[in-house]
């Protein structure tokens, strides 16, 4: 399993550019924003959680089509399948290697954009701790939808498709507890821990429904 994680790891940073590119895709988002809403740095401040959680979202579907497309390609993932480790092990070790090559980059640059929006250091310590916490889940489900469309030759469409809506909940609960945590009046630990309970859902659910599509795929 180290091996594998190694591997991937290693083939999430490669391929299409890797971490580069999220992280560029994700700056650029949250860049354009204030272009869209004004100068007013009191107003950007207030939307600042918002608008890199929102990023981050969009910047974690990057590459998601390819976390067992690779495998496919290759002719890697029929070993996988016939391997002895439980395929919802495998899975979730292949989860890990992405949100290390893709989500984790995502929570190491929040804080530059969160001075970019000019947001509080309470709020860019809360935004960054959420990001932390609630991007493992986006990598989750975006399993789910990864198995689906492994076979299909415009699979990166549909895994947008199939992860959004999950996702909204991970996105509610991210930006409500950054909100909390410079709101004197909104307490933080019942969205955070909300979103810690979803992430752990997801940990669960996300590698077992994967490994059932993937052996749908197979046969």
């Amino acid at each position: 399993m180290t091996a594998l994680l190694l591997r991937d790891l290693k083939l999430s940073v490669r391929a299409g550019g890797g971490a580069l590119i999220g992280v560029l895709f994700f700056m650029t988002v949250v860049a354009v924003i204030p272009f869209g809403v004004g100068p007013d740095l009191n107003l950007l401040s207030r939307i600042g959680p918002a608008i890199v959680w929102i990023g981050a979202l969009l910047s974690a579907l990057l590459g998601l089509d390819r976390m067992f497309q690779t495998d496919r390609e290759d002719g890697s993932l029929d070993l996988i399948l016939m391997q002895e480790h439980p395929l919802a092990l495998t899975v979730l070790v292949k989860c890990l290697a992405h949100w290390l090559g893709n989500g984790l980059p995502l929570v190491i640059a929040s804080p530059l954009l969160g001075l970019f929006m000019n947001m509080s250091e309470a709020a860019i310590g809360a935004t960054m701790l959420t990001l932390l916490v609630g991007t493992p889940a986006l990598t989750f489900i975006g399993a789910v939808g990864a198995a689906v469309a492994v076979a299909l030759p415009r699979g990166g469409l549909l895994v947008s498709i199939l992860v959004l809506p999950l996702a909204i909940p991970v996105l509610i609960f991210g930006v409500s507890a950054s909100y909390a945590a410079v709101e004197d009046p909104a307490p933080f630990m019942p969205p955070f821990l909300i979103l810690v309970a979803i992430t752990m859902f997801f940990a669960v659910i996300g590698p077992i429904g994967a490994a059932l599509a993937l052996r749908n795929t197979a046969d």
